[in-house]
């Protein structure tokens, strides 16, 4: 069953965020009922035509307990993807722990490029110019929002 192994043994506060475009971090804290030995293990799926892959670079703590992946080149795509991680022990089966996330809902996007400020002593203030921020996914220009604050006058 997909549900067996002892209570409270599944990995808890599993996080993931994109970053610097194609960097992806995923944590987690061990299950708080979890035996002391066990080990855990993150796959993921992007779509449902590609094969599920365990992650390469785990994060360890000081007990060299997986508790998180670094993933490279990851690439926002249009459906969810299926995160999967599972544990070993040799005291106890260990739950599972499955979710699916919108790739895009967890990037976080770099600041906005070139940013240039042109000002004049005379009423026309100052001219304001930018790039729009890098990503993998959004095309468009427009879909972004921007927020000036200025400081000093």
């Amino acid at each position: 069953p997909v549900f067996a192994g002892m209570n409270g043994s599944a990995i808890e506060n599993f996080s993931c965020v994109i970053y610097n475009i194609f960097l992806m971090n995923c944590t987690w804290q061990a299950g708080r009922d979890a035996p002391a030995d066990t080990q855990y293990f993150l796959y993921w799926q992007k779509s449902r035509d590609e094969e599920e892959m365990e992650c390469e670079l785990y994060i360890k703590d000081e007990n060299f307990r997986n508790m998180g992946c670094i993933f490279q080149n990851v690439s926002i795509g249009t459906e969810k993807t299926y995160f999967l991680v599972n544990g070993s022990s040799k005291d106890s089966l260990i739950q599972l722990y499955d979710e699916y996330i919108d790739l895009y809902k967890i990037e976080i996007l770099t600041a906005p490029l070139n940013v240039t400020a042109d000002c004049t002593r005379d009423s026309a203030g100052c001219i304001i110019t930018w790039h729009p921020p890098l990503t993998t996914h959004v095309e468009e220009p427009r879909c972004f929002q921007y927020e000036i604050s200025i400081q000093n006058k």
